[in-house]
Formats: C-alpha cells, structure tokens, sequence
C-alpha cells in the first residue's frame, strides 16, 4: 500500500495573536490603529489554506495528524534555558515581545510548543516512513527565532528543534534545508552556521528582513563552512528567477551535499500579492519548487521531504499558493483554479528584466559552485 503525504495543524496555533499592529508596527504614536484586520501577522492567512485544502478535498487524501507540544527536553537542544524561561514567563504574566519583532499575548509559549510539536511530527513521522512526505502548518513561524531571542514573529526555532528532536530520537543524519520564505532564514543560519551536517539554503529578497541583510558572503564557520548559501535576489524577482536559482544552485548543492531528509521553510510571502515584500511568484512557481523537491528527495534520500509553513500574508493569495504546494507534494491535482494566477503571469518581468535577473542568479551560481 503506498504510504500517504502527512497533513500536521492544530486549532490553537490559529488563536496565537501578535496584538493589534498597523502591517507589522506596534501602535501608537503617529502609528494609526488598522482598520479591520490586526496587522500582517493574523491567522487569517493560514486558516484559510486549512480551509481551501478542506473544500477542495484534498485534506481527505492526506493523513491528517495533529501534535503533541514539545517539551523542555526538545527546547534545549537548540534554545538557551535562559530564552526559554524567560518566554515561558512573560507568556504567564500575559504576553510582551522579548526580541525584534516578535510580539505574543497570553500563552504564547504553549502555543509555540505547539506548533514547533508539529514540525516534530511531522520530520519524526517522515523519518520514520509512517508517512511518505509531510506539510506542517505552524504557526507561529521559527525561521528568524535565535537560540537565545526571539524576531520577525518567530518565537521558538520549530525546524531545528524538529530536527534535533529526530537525530535524538531515530538517529537522523544529514539534513538539508531550503528555505524559501521571502524573508531571509536568519534564525536557521545562526543555529546551523559551524555545523557540517546540516545545509542552509535561503532564496530571499535582497535586505528585505533582516532590514539590509543580503548575506551571499555567509557560507558558514568552521565544521559548517560551505554549508551555508544565500540567494539573495532583487525585488520584482518572479518565475523565472525563482525557477532558475532551484536549477543552478540549490539542485546542484543538494546533489553534492547528499542529504538523508530535507526540509523546506515554506514561507508564501513571495508571492506577488504579499504586503510584507516585493516579488512576483505565483502558485505555479511554487508548484514547479514543490515538484523539483519532491524529485530531488526521490533521487537522493528515499523521498524523505518535509514542508514546515513560514510566513505569508496576503489573504487572498496564499490559501491558492498552499494547495499548490500540498497538491504537488502529495501528487494530488483538486479542480481548484488559483483567480490570481492570471493576472500575476501577465506582471511577470519583461524580457530585458528577466535577462537581468537570470544573469544575476548565473553570477551566484559561479559564486557557490567554488
């Protein structure tokens, strides 16, 4: 019988709230209140895509799963105590922002143990083959979060604390992680940057967030160097820069890296609709991402490929650029037609643009083949 694509959420990662924010500034000051929704970072977004995943019926070809929190135990591994118990505190005492960006409200740390819990499921479930690949739908995101602070919403580490959680528990070995949130996976980075078992690939918008980051230099320290890549692109990137960055320099590094599960930060805040960034992907861009993935983990770990949902933002769009992803991971096509795939092919660069683009993605490609 073959083995069915994982599906990991849970209600209450959508009650985790950032407080009332105009996009993703606190209020006050010359700051309005927004009207309507509370800044960026709702749950609108993500409950959305649980719900177009439902009325499609793809949920129900999907072995849908649900976690249990991560413990001190897990935290450790990749958090200081410190971090730990001083977000365990502030949660109690009703909620505050203990990094960059990164506000919560009352229990915010059992939320975050929660969705961390499902990007453990999820990697322990694939690496132990009950399931043949897996999407989990965290939230809060962890790409940003620092062993020791949090930032840009991300309060706990969920991929690394994932990872480490299989390498104690089932052994895990080499592990590659793609990470194509629009935002660069500066959290990712810093946890992994001087070690050797673990590649970081960020494909991000050229010192987007971190605000001026583009960090193509980085390429990791000591057990780590040359285990580190970033891709930084300029805004207005689209499909074809996406598309090409995959085939010239993150194939070609996975190829030579040979990793037993890889793991991709799925973040949908580049596409074309985001208000948190300037690119124009679309959901056949991700699509096309999704496949190469799921072939590359075919060719190189026994399928082994697991998608941990980051940021996005756009209402309207990411409900239509997830399923396009769970569709390809799980090779399950629903009827669903994406209304804005359309309209964002046709604001897709012009030749000249595109021509720039690609060559910048070449000039990176010769900068990461050495």
């Amino acid at each position: 019988m073959t083995r069915m694509t994982g599906f990991y959420s849970d209600e209450w990662t959508f009650w985790h709230s950032v407080g009332l924010q105009a996009l993703f500034l606190p209020i006050g000051g010359y700051v309005q209140p927004p009207s309507g929704a509370a800044g960026a970072d709702t749950p609108d977004s993500k409950r959305r895509l649980w719900s177009l995943l439902k009325t499609s019926g793809l949920m129900e070809r999907l072995a849908v799963a649900g976690p249990a929190k991560v413990d001190n135990a897990d935290l450790i591994r990749v958090h200081t105590q410190r971090y730990i118990d001083e977000f365990k505190e502030v949660s109690a005492a009703g909620g505050g922002d203990i990094g960059d960006f990164a506000p919560f409200s009352a229990g915010g740390f059992d939320i975050a143990r929660i969705s961390a819990g499902l990007a453990k499921a999820a990697i322990s479930d694939v690496t132990t083959g009950k399931v043949a690949r897996a999407y989990a739908l965290c939230r809060p995101a962890g790409h940003h979060c620092l062993a020791d602070r949090s930032m840009g919403f991300c309060v706990l580490a969920n991929i690394p604390i994932a990872i480490e959680a299989a390498r104690a528990d089932h052994g895990l070995g080499k592990v590659a992680i793609l990470d194509w949130d629009v935002h660069h996976g500066n959290g990712t980075q810093s946890i992994y940057y001087e070690r050797g078992d673990t590649l970081t690939i960020s494909i991000h918008q050229e010192n987007c967030f971190p605000p001026g980051y583009s960090g193509v230099e980085d390429r990791g320290e000591g057990d780590g160097g040359g285990a580190n890549i970033n891709i930084a692109l300029p805004p207005g990137a689209g499909d074809a820069a996406y598309l090409s960055s995959i085939d010239t320099i993150v194939l070609p590094a996975l190829e030579r890296f040979r990793p037993d599960l890889i793991v991709i930060a799925s973040g949908l805040d580049a596409g074309a609709a985001d208000p948190m960034a300037r690119m124009l992907v679309h959901s056949e861009t991700f699509r096309a991402m999704t496949q190469r993935m799921v072939d590359a983990a075919d060719r190189l770990c026994s399928g082994r490929l697991v998608i941990v949902h980051e940021g996005g933002y756009s209402e309207a769009s990411v409900p239509f650029l997830g399923l396009a992803i769970v569709e390809a991971l799980s090779g399950e096509r629903t009827d669903v037609v994406d209304p804005t795939l359309a309209i964002f092919q046709a604001q897709q660069p012009g030749p000249e643009t595109t021509a720039f683009q690609l060559q910048w993605v070449d000039r990176l490609a010769h900068i990461f083949a050495t």
